[in-house]
């Protein structure tokens, strides 16, 4: 069974702030696969990252998504400065935001948790272990976790 599950009665919005394609392609085929409903939006930068979760400009009418998965090399803006950017926002500071990227660098892990990630996932190479890394951050996120309405 594919994308039968609702999260509170509708698809879960999921933000991705992600610049590489072949990445956004492979979360979304991940969440295609998995059984829960997304509504994915994808943005870019960090930048746009930003105008999305405050609704500004062309995301005026954007709902609030349950959860961002954040890429921390990006142009514009990187990951780390919208994870500041995000608490320094009393509006944003309560949105879980999962780091979703190819750094494996220790420092990299520990600024990310030090400004408040909620957990940081290191992408896997392969086509059949990204898809697997999506679908049980789904299933972690959608089910197991209390998530702020």
């Amino acid at each position: 069974m594919k994308n039968t599950r609702l999260f509170r009665g509708r698809a879960a919005v999921v933000l991705l702030v992600e610049d590489n394609d072949d990445d956004i392609e492979l979360t979304k085929i991940g969440f295609e696969q998995a059984e829960f409903a997304v509504d994915l939006r994808v943005v870019s930068d960090g930048e746009q990252c930003l105008d999305y979760l405050r609704r500004q400009n062309a995301y005026a009418t954007s709902p609030t998504p349950d959860l961002v998965l954040l890429d921390l090399h990006m142009p514009r803006m990187s990951g780390m400065e919208v994870l500041d950017a995000i608490n320094a926002d009393a509006n944003l500071r309560h949105l879980p935001v999962i780091v979703l990227t190819t750094s494996s660098s220790d420092r990299e892990i520990r600024e990310a948790y030090q400004r408040h990630c909620s957990g940081y996932l290191i992408k896997p190479v392969g086509f059949a272990d990204f898809v697997k890394t999506v679908q049980g951050l789904e299933d972690y996120w959608f089910s197991l976790v209390a998530l702020p309405s």
